[in-house]
């Protein structure tokens, strides 16, 4: 009995953790007029081990239909032991009357090898409508047309005036640099001479304070995020190792770094940052927050713990 028991409890607890996320969505409200603003709502109930990412509404030159005002933040409604509820909120505006079928929500769904992409059973719709006018009671009138005045140069004379003047202060500056540079033996060439390259983790560790202070993931831009942290560290391991790693797949980068001595840490940290960012990037997978700090974290670390060696002091001359 015990043994029915545990094998009943085995099998309840892997279909929980096989079941799908669980999508709805609605429009709010469904009749509006045109011009006006609605909310899209998205609501998907998971477990907490699963990954979903919500769609994007990107401008789209052929269809003017709708408009994207404002993209909220996902919102947690509820948790319940291993489920939780999420919602995300997109506020559009309408500008084409008429019934528009919106058809059904999709997510993008992943968990452990699995990746598709989910939809709500139900189709949404939109009603816009627009005001009556009554042409029988107004009169319409075309417009007039552009009238053409004469050009005359007092419109221009004090732009004329200022333009000359900003040249005469610019030659006289220029004709100072000069005579400074000459006297002190130098030429104009060096003054604007390139400074010298920065070493190839002084100018990662640079390029990754900068990413960081930009907060992308903390305003939803996890894609734009995770591109520019791994554009870093191509960059810095193609000037390191001599590697062409921008024009390489994450795992070519992996097999040409294979022979080189790394840190076992390092290494591992390289390929959680890679994997991860091919999952946001084409799959579009949105990590939570603590995986987009640890991300910098081990990029950073990942610098220090390969840069060169600093070179030895020479030895200190012997004692007389």
């Amino acid at each position: 009995m015990k043994r029915l028991l545990l094998c009943g409890l085995l099998f309840a607890a892997v279909t929980a953790h096989a079941q799908q996320p669980v999508v709805t969505a609605r429009v709010e409200p469904d009749s509006l007029m045109i011009g006006d603003r609605f909310d899209y709502v998205i609501e998907v109930e998971k477990d907490l081990v699963q990954t979903v990412a919500f769609p994007l509404f990107e401008p789209n030159e052929g269809d003017r239909h709708f408009e994207l005002v404002e993209e909220l933040p996902v919102d947690t409604l509820q948790r319940d032991g291993r489920r939780i509820k999420l919602r995300k909120r997109y506020r559009l505006a309408a500008f084409q009357e008429g019934h528009h079928d919106l058809g059904p929500a999709e997510i993008l769904y992943a968990d452990k090898n699995i990746v598709d992409t989910l939809r709500t059973a139900e189709r949404l719709h939109l009603e816009v409508t627009t005001f009556q006018i009554d042409s029988t009671s107004h009169s319409i009138f075309d417009l007039k047309p552009q009238r053409d005045l004469p050009f005359r140069m007092g419109e221009i004379r004090g732009y004329l005036l200022w333009s000359l003047f900003g040249l005469l202060l610019l030659a006289a500056a220029l004709w100072a640099l000069l005579r400074y540079l000459k006297k002190r033996g130098a030429t104009l060439g060096g003054l604007f001479a390139p400074a010298p390259a920065l070493p190839p983790h002084v100018e990662a560790i640079q390029a990754l304070e900068e990413l960081h202070n930009r907060k992308l993931w903390q305003n939803n831009r996890h894609k734009q995020y995770y591109s520019g942290l791994t554009d870093i560290l191509r960059s810095y391991i193609a000037r390191r190792w001599e590697v062409g790693a921008m024009e390489m797949t994450t795992d070519e980068i992996l097999s040409a770094l294979r022979p080189l001595d790394l840190p076992d840490k390092a290494r591992m940290d390289l390929t959680a940052i890679l994997r991860d960012g091919d999952l946001v990037k084409f799959a579009k997978a949105t990590p939570d927050a603590e995986t987009n700090e640890n991300a910098y974290l081990k990029a950073y670390y990942f610098v220090e713990e390969t840069k060169p060696a600093t070179e030895q002091a020479e030895p200190n001359a012997e004692n007389e």
